[in-house]
């Protein structure tokens, strides 16, 4: 298995032969508008370039969708992913959209069971976009559904890797980790937060409750230093893995860079 980091939550998983493009997120630096629902309103996005021609992230043999808000799948890669390939995605609402923009094999996931492709399995997991009851209605704020969810890919001879998504800490991922036993987890871990709620997804916090719920894996830090709404960096989150001494377990690559596992 590798995982390459592209940029934000768009990453290439090259697993049981097989490779993936994750949550593609194509536009150039700056060319969206910025959240207005950010501290910084007025700061567009992505904050970063591709580290990569996009060229080179379409030589894939499926596209994976964890949801559809903009940081996950924009309206450039609508335009520049080739319509015929694969994409595997959260629900059938999602499909229907991904449909009605001119995708042409797209497969909704489910919990149980799971689907099976060209040898591998992939299981959707449950993930919680946000904490608290007032999260519905700032979604609908923002004109944008207020769902996401994780993927488990299983192989054999690869290890099982858990995709957890735009979540924060909940009994959901909680019984990922106990029923699967995951060797590698990907967090997306920016701690994305709105300016009237609190984090959309994980911060140092929570990714402290996973690697305590699972001391046998190794961790991936993703959804990093991309988007106005990230309130947390790289460097921050390495030092409080050193800190609270789990910091040989988390891996924190840079764009553009590959893990190989």
């Amino acid at each position: 298995m590798r995982f390459t980091q592209i940029r934000n939550a768009t990453a290439i998983i090259a697993y049981a032969g097989k490779r993936i493009l994750v949550d593609p997120m194509f536009a150039d630096r700056a060319a969206l508008p910025g959240l207005p629902l950010s501290a910084d309103p007025t700061l567009r996005n992505p904050t970063v370039s591709l580290p990569c021609p996009i060229e080179t992230l379409l030589d894939v043999d499926a596209i994976l969708a964890t949801h559809l808000h903009y940081d996950h799948f924009d309206g450039e890669a609508v335009r520049r992913l080739p319509k015929h390939l694969p994409l595997f995605c959260a629900d059938e609402a999602d499909a229907c959209e991904l449909r009605a923009n001119g995708f042409t094999d797209v497969r909704p996931l489910s919990s149980e069971p799971a689907l099976e492709w060209q040898g591998l399995s992939l299981h959707r997991t449950p993930a919680l976009h946000g904490r608290g009851p007032w999260m519905p209605d700032l979604y609908a704020r923002l004109n944008v559904r207020y769902a996401a969810c994780g993927i488990l890919f299983r192989a054999p001879g690869e290890p099982t890797f858990y995709l957890a998504g735009d979540t924060v800490w909940f009994d959901g991922v909680a019984r990922v980790l106990h029923d699967f036993h995951p060797d590698v987890i990907a967090l997306n871990a920016c701690c994305a937060r709105l300016t009237c709620g609190g984090p959309i997804i994980m911060g140092t916090d929570d990714v402290w409750q996973v690697a305590m719920a699972a001391p046998w894996a190794t961790l991936v830090a993703t959804h990093m230093e991309a988007v106005s709404h990230a309130t947390l960096t790289r460097r921050t989150l390495h030092a409080f893995a050193e800190d609270n001494a789990f910091a040989e377990r988390l891996l924190i690559p840079a764009d553009g860079e590959t893990l190989t596992f």
